[in-house]
């Protein structure tokens, strides 16, 4: 008599249609055996068909079904023992999420049946649940992997010509009027003309999604009427997450609809970059749930506490750690990484957390498995790799220190510039360390380009709210305003929060250019925190994690276009200069073409600074010389890259100086391009002689041009 259901193969992991069938693979070591259910509709309590899977090809369990296909929903219970001292949290009980579902029907319904002990059990998580949580599970939904990528093409664009937009998919469009009701919200809103125009017009090669893998919402949030709206607490790998989707999950469409976006994004230039969460997931500690890993085969997938494996190491602050020195953790990390670049066409990865990545044991290491692997993989290594580096155990700040061919989130250079434009004293040296690339942090084996400039990103202030707020306001997190950054390097001017103040406001609209100013006037590459170009404030709450509402939406109706118009002014002005988006490190040498340095730094009397000069504490003005012809670096084509020469100076002081501009080796005349401090006003461009005397505003920047003849690859003043 023929069996129904076949063999199968072990690889590729999860489930895979062939036209024909499903082929159902699940990695478990320590497993004593695993049973596939179907199920025919997501709030299913009971399965339509279950299915004892009796292959196993190296802790590979697998099975092939003929006859269904994409839109199947399934789950697995896998038995074993339940010994949590050592590590075993088996609980055929729990009905389990696939790690490697490429789509997730609807989201989980809290219950105590989610978890493998009985809640309020004097034992805790050494007592054993015998409650089934089927109806409360949420489903792993068969996908139909063909998409007519028509001729999609990834842009590359390269890291120095990169502009870097860290948006939410859902809050960059669920309150733009321009964009049809029915999709705001979603990948379609941002794969909208009109949200796509935006980006484009405003200068954007890059958008960075905050995290689009399946998430959870925490029990605890969800009790409190709350939401995780950042998504930092995934639960699958592979599957872009249906509450992004306007369609069901069921027909694949939440998946066809992510490819989409990707698709229009790059026909107009722009990559998507994923900001992803490998560090942990979002089954917490030993008191959290049992979905997924935890009940697959705990011992193999997080890090546990040696000498009690009971308990979890955790350095994320989550109550888990993925581990990522372990074979089968670290090729799901792969798998999901490559399936997002081959078949999602996504050009880049932000890694959350990464020092946690970098760990071999307990010690921070560059050179970790993670690490090693990707260097090697003649795809991952290919395309933009971001880390955030650093995490909350002892030693994961980690600035500076990650291996070739990967970018960071430069932390100092936040810190830095906000320190200098909030007035503190001793920051001329630092402050000129970070504008012109952290070479301090970068230069030994990496480009400039390997530091992320931010001023604000999701984690904190707004733009608006930096220079609104002294005090984080989080009240309406419910955590007594205890949660959240308390040292955010922010400034009021005199007032808490709004006011009717037009001087204060003067000054604050002039704080928020010179940020921006300095952001897309600095070597590395910027990122621009969506909504920070039109004023967009979250009344305060530096941690709006948790606010699915008009706190962290874009209110596009309350728009300051007079920000929007100096905001892209900036950025297309930096896309149109070399000098601004060097491939390579200043040397401080003259340059043979015109015999003066690449960069050179100026006092308000015209004279350069010496060592000494960076030691005054008191200073707090700055001009800086950039040489066009001293770029050090060529084109495609193998030219030279030349530019115009630039003169940029900043005065953090309260008051206004007077600048004396260098002498006429370095310009016979300059022409002011850009002024923080006058750029609402009616001015035309004011033009100056070597060794004319400007007068800066106090706290703002003022950006003077001396345009060169270009002629092949030389420059002529």
């Amino acid at each position: 008599m023929k069996n129904l259901y076949l063999p199968g193969e072990a690889f590729p992991l999860g489930a895979t249609w062939d036209g024909k069938g499903v082929n159902f693979a699940l990695f478990s070591e320590n497993a004593t055996g695993v049973e596939l259910q179907l199920f025919k509709h997501p709030a299913d309590e009971l399965e339509s068909e279950k299915i004892e899977i009796t292959e196993k090809t190296g802790y590979i369990w697998h099975v092939y079904i003929p006859d269904i296909g994409p839109g199947q929903l399934y789950g697995y219970r896998v038995s074993g023992p339940y010994e949590p001292e050592n590590g075993h949290r088996f609980n055929p009980n729990k009905l389990l999420l696939d790690p490697y579902a490429k789509a997730i029907s609807g989201t989980i319904e809290w219950d105590d049946a989610l978890f493998g002990y009985e809640i309020g059990d004097e034992n805790e998580d050494l007592s054993f649940n015998h409650t089934d949580s089927g109806a409360f599970m949420t489903k792993a939904v068969v996908v139909d992997p063909h998409f007519d990528w028509e001729d999609d093409e990834p842009p590359r664009t390269p890291y120095y010509n990169t502009i870097i937009y860290e948006a939410h998919v859902k809050g960059f469009t669920k309150l733009n009027p321009d964009i049809p009701e029915e999709i705001r919200g979603t990948y379609s809103a941002i794969a909208h003309p009109l949200s796509i125009g935006y980006l484009k017009n405003l200068g954007i090669t890059a958008i960075e999604l905050m995290p689009v893998h399946y998430f959870l919402t925490d029990r605890s949030l969800k009790d409190k009427g709350l939401t995780n709206y950042w998504g930092y607490n995934t639960l699958g790998f592979f599957a872009p997450d249906a509450r992004y989707s306007n369609q069901s999950a069921l027909d694949n469409n939440q998946v066809v609809e992510f490819k989409n976006m990707v698709k229009e994004l790059h026909k107009a230039g722009i990559e998507v970059i994923l900001d992803v969460v490998y560090n942990h997931t979002g089954e917490g500690n030993q008191m959290g749930p049992t979905l997924s890993f935890k009940g697959i085969d705990n011992a193999c997938y997080y890090r546990l506490i040696d000498d009690n494996r009971r308990y979890y190491m955790d350095y994320t602050g989550t109550g888990n750690t993925l581990n990522a020195n372990l074979p089968n953790v670290l090729r799901m990390m792969m798998d999901s990484l490559r399936y997002w670049i081959l078949e999602m066409h996504v050009d880049g990865f932000r890694f959350d957390l990464a020092s946690t990545l970098a760990r071999e044991l307990h010690e921070v290491n560059q050179l970790s498995a993670f690490f090693d692997i990707i260097h090697q993989d003649p795809v991952i290594s290919q395309v933009k790799l971001i880390a955030e580096p650093w995490d909350v155990g002892e030693g994961g700040y980690q600035v500076g220190k990650f291996p070739p061919g990967w970018g960071e989130w430069n932390g100092k250079y936040r810190d830095s510039v906000r320190d200098y434009w909030n007035g503190t004293e001793g920051m001329l040296g630092e402050f000129a360390n970070r504008i012109t690339g952290s070479a301090d942090l970068y230069q030994d084996y990496r480009r400039p380009t390997a530091s992320v400039n931010f001023i604000t990103a999701h984690d904190g202030f707004t733009l608006n709210d930096l220079v609104s707020y002294n005090e984080k306001h989080n009240e309406a997190n419910g955590e007594d305003n205890t949660d959240g950054e308390s040292h955010n390097r922010s400034c009021n001017y005199g007032v808490e929060g709004p006011t009717d103040d037009p001087i204060v406001n003067e000054l604050r609209n002039r704080q928020k250019r010179n940020f921006l100013a300095t952001l897309f006037l600095s070597q590395g590459v910027p990122m621009l925190l969506a909504g920070d170009e039109i004023g967009h404030t979250q009344q305060g709450n530096n941690n709006s994690y948790c606010q699915d509402n008009e706190i962290s939406w874009i209110n596009w109706a309350t728009a300051d276009k007079d920000l929007l118009d100096f905001t892209k002014k900036l950025i297309h002005l930096r896309r149109a200069h070399a000098a601004f988006s060097r491939k390579s490190w200043f040397k401080g040498e003259l340059v043979k073409d015109n015999g003066i340095e690449d960069i050179a730094w100026f006092l308000p009397d015209g004279s350069q600074m010496t060592d000494d000069h960076w030691d005054q504490g008191f200073a707090k003005s700055i001009a800086v010389f950039l040489n066009g012809q001293g770029l050090h670096a060529v084109d495609p084509e193998g030219e030279d890259i030349v530019d115009d020469n630039f003169y940029v100076i900043f005065n953090a002081d309260d008051d206004p100086v007077d600048y004396r501009l260098p002498s006429s080796k370095y310009a016979k005349n300059w022409e002011v391009i850009l002024d923080t401090a006058t750029y609402t006003q009616e001015t035309g461009k004011q033009k100056y002689n070597a060794e004319d005397v400007v007068k800066i505003a106090g706290r703002s920047v003022i950006l003077l041009q001396h345009q060169m003849i270009h002629n092949g690859n030389k420059s002529y003043g």
